[in-house]
């Protein structure tokens, strides 16, 4: 890249962009009270539980917790990258993005490489469409012809073929200055190190390109037409493609609806592209590896049902009960996933054919819950009848439900345990459910006013979700609500308490504000996006700020003074706090600490 984006360009951009504009091309959004309030895009659900603000430039989920701003939004709707997101929100605005070093010689030469590897990607997928059409494709278009796959399919996929030749693809690319670095680096060519040479890493193949979720081409997966093997061939690893990441047809899935509910995960790209031949769009393959928590990650953002598509023989089974482990922490509450297995012999390519498009919809729709196939495979081959078979299955399943994030499903899944087994609910629970660590040291109750959100770090949560604020989070929360208000503290500094980690915090709040272009929370908290205290800011931004307009000013006000007072009068009181303080942080208090901290508190009562 030919430098950072400036903070300053960052700051800007949000300032100038509107949240609810972004949001609403994209979810529904419906106006209540001073927010905007819908469905959350990254999680099913029947009732509304996404808001957001056009005051703070935010919204917020509170069925799943998702939040952020405008760049945040599109980073996790649309999948893109942080300078991708800049990117767009720019173009909106008709904004260049400006680089840092963009006159450097070297990074001008760093962006020229990374332009040639984006740019070479989709050249290539354009050489292997022409190619199709050309006579040497006449094998390709026959095979497809074979499967029945119409013209149009082949177009919404971006079908091709890779000629025969060594260095067709090579010599193509050459001819339009792609240097073979940049062809090996994304995994185009194959090099021979014990002979130097270079070629075609696909030859005599059908071309998939392989897309994101912006329909960019990432790589490519070929299917051979004669006997050479392998069969399938998928690119390597590159820079801007990662198969344990990335699904084969998610993009055109998207395209062919923009209200998905369920998604098919199939095995290969053939089995992707005949369902959608048959009007089966929502088939999406992994490719050459098993589905990861990151695959499922991304699916369930986007719908609320996965179903999995195996063969019916043993790799199959087995192929579903990794699968399964898988899935089980995916398992939040609305989260549906199904096991379909295939008649022995058959795939999905094969059995749409026979069947037809409504019999495996069917098939689909009346595929083993979760619940279903979870007893079934810790069931098979035991006798259940016998107690040690019994004790297997129980664990088994136990097994796989402490991997379950808390929820109905965990309890109903233990209530059939129960039911299953003839042994207490109650007896489930306990083997599922963490112990809790003691306490070293029981702890002493601190004074109102130093509740943990003082605790030195910035825990996540710590006052927010519940309880009161420490002074300084008074003060932090008041900043980030109504930034202008930077202008009614000090200008010296002194009256910050000099250990508490959320007055460090404040500190460069002011610094920020008072350098005149963070002026709104939402490019505040963009300026300290995904870090502890960003995190920190963004719930102070969520947290309802109860003091009326009118009484801020002087709410600041107090609380200055009263940091002030106490910073430059040290007094029992701020002993006890420090004591207080260090105990809560689970360091242990000598015995001469312990008698002191008994003898002020005894004082101060008094």
């Amino acid at each position: 890249m030919a430098g950072q984006i400036p903070q300053r360009f960052i700051d800007d951009l949000l300032a100038r962009v509107d949240v609810v504009e972004v949001v609403g091309e994209r979810v529904t959004l419906k106006k209540a009270g001073r927010n905007h309030s819908g469905l959350c895009p990254f999680h099913q659900e029947k009732s509304p539980s996404f808001t957001v603000s056009a005051d703070k430039q935010f919204y917020h989920c509170f069925g799943c917790g998702a939040h952020g701003n405008a760049l945040r939004f599109l980073m996790e709707y649309d999948k893109l990258r942080f300078p991708e997101a800049v990117e767009q929100l720019a173009a909106r605005l008709g904004m260049e993005v400006p680089r840092e070093g963009a006159d450097d010689p070297r990074a001008q030469a760093r962006e020229r490489k990374r332009k040639e590897g984006v740019n070479l990607l989709e050249l290539s997928a354009s050489y292997y469409r022409e190619r199709l059409k050309m006579p040497e494709g006449e094998g390709a278009r026959r095979y497809l012809a074979e499967r029945g796959l119409s013209p149009e399919v082949q177009q919404a996929f971006a079908i091709g073929y890779a000629p025969a030749g060594w260095e067709a693809l090579k010599r193509h690319l050459s001819e339009r200055g792609v240097a073979e670095a940049v062809q090996i680096e994304y995994g185009l060519l194959v090099h021979r190190e014990e002979s130097g040479r270079t070629y075609d890493r696909f030859r005599d193949r059908v071309m998939f390109p392989i897309r994101d979720i912006r329909g960019r081409t990432i790589a490519f997966g070929g299917r051979v037409l004669g006997d050479a093997k392998p069969k399938y061939l998928n690119s390597p690893e590159t820079p801007v493609f990662h198969k344990g990441r990335e699904l084969y047809g998610l993009f055109e899935a998207r395209q062919a609806s923009s209200r998905l509910e369920r998604l098919v995960i199939v095995e290969g790209y053939m089995d992707v592209v005949a369902l959608a031949q048959f009007g089966i769009r929502n088939a999406v393959a992994t490719l050459g590896t098993s589905t990861s928590e990151e695959h499922l990650g991304r699916l369930f953002r986007m719908v609320g049902e996965v179903v999995f598509c195996f063969d019916g023989d043993r790799a199959g089974r087995q192929a579903g009960a990794r699968a399964l482990q898988t899935v089980l922490p995916q398992m939040i509450d609305g989260r549906q996933a199904r096991f379909m297995f295939l008649p022995e012999g058959e795939d999905p390519d094969s059995l749409v054919r026979r069947e037809g498009p409504e019999a495996f919809e069917d098939r689909i729709t009346c595929a083993s819950p979760l619940s279903e196939f979870l007893f079934e495979h810790a069931a098979e081959g035991r006798d259940l009848a016998t107690i040690e078979a019994r004790e297997r299955f129980a664990s088994q399943v136990l097994s796989a439900i402490g991997k379950l994030p808390e929820g109905v499903l965990k309890s109903l899944l233990l209530t059939e345990l129960s039911r299953r087994t003839g042994v207490d609910q109650s007896r489930f629970e306990a083997l599922v459910t963490p112990r809790e660590a003691p306490e070293a040291e029981p702890r002493l109750a601190a004074e109102p006013g130093h509740d943990e959100a003082s605790r030195p770090g910035l825990p996540r949560g710590s006052g927010v979700a519940g309880g009161s604020l420490s002074l300084m989070g008074r003060v932090l929360q008041l900043l980030v609500h109504e930034p202008r208000l930077v202008e009614r503290l000090p200008e010296e500094s002194d009256w910050y308490p000099g250990e508490d980690p959320e007055a460090r915090l404040c500190h460069e709040v002011e610094r920020l504000l008072r350098a005149g272009r963070y002026r709104s929370a939402q490019v505040l908290l963009a300026h300290f996006h995904g870090t502890p205290e960003g995190e920190r800011l963004a719930e102070l931004a969520r947290r309802e700020l109860l003091i009326p307009p009118g009484a801020r000013a002087a709410e600041l006000d107090g609380l200055v003074e009263h940091f002030r007072r106490h910073r430059l009068r040290p007094s029992h009181q701020e002993e006890v706090d420090a004591l207080l303080s260090k105990q809560q942080r689970g360091e242990r208090l000598s015995q001469e600490e312990r008698q002191r901290l008994m003898g002020l508190l005894t004082e101060l009562k008094g």
